[in-house]
């Protein structure tokens, strides 16, 4: 799936699109943007992450503007920008470590 800078359908996402596609596609509404998706989750302390949780990250322009649902085994999917499609990143990669901001679940 590409990127689409404000996409949430099948046509493109942006990284909030996503997550909240993923979570409308089991019956769980959630918010559109990563901050408002912040906001609303049940904070998640990192040790104990499940699949399917969000995690958030800072780049450290305006808050929290990075989400992506966590995998498991460290590993979360998510939309990372323009030009490139969704895909796998990683929370131990040095920059994802860095931005790391937090991690939150939805009922």
């Amino acid at each position: 799936m590409p990127y689409r800078y404000g996409g949430s359908t099948t046509q493109g996402f942006d990284c909030s699109g996503l997550t909240r596609y993923a979570y409308g596609s089991v019956g769980i509404a959630i918010p559109r943007t990563a901050a408002a998706q912040q906001q609303a989750a049940t904070a998640v302390p990192r040790n104990a992450l499940q699949p399917g949780d969000l995690v958030f990250f800072a780049s450290g322009r305006d808050g929290i503007d990075h989400v992506g649902v966590y995998a498991g085994e460290g590993r979360f999917v998510h939309a990372p920008s323009t030009g490139r499609a969704v895909t796998f990143g990683d929370l131990a990669d040095p920059w994802y470590a860095a931005h790391y901001a937090g991690a939150g679940r939805f009922p």
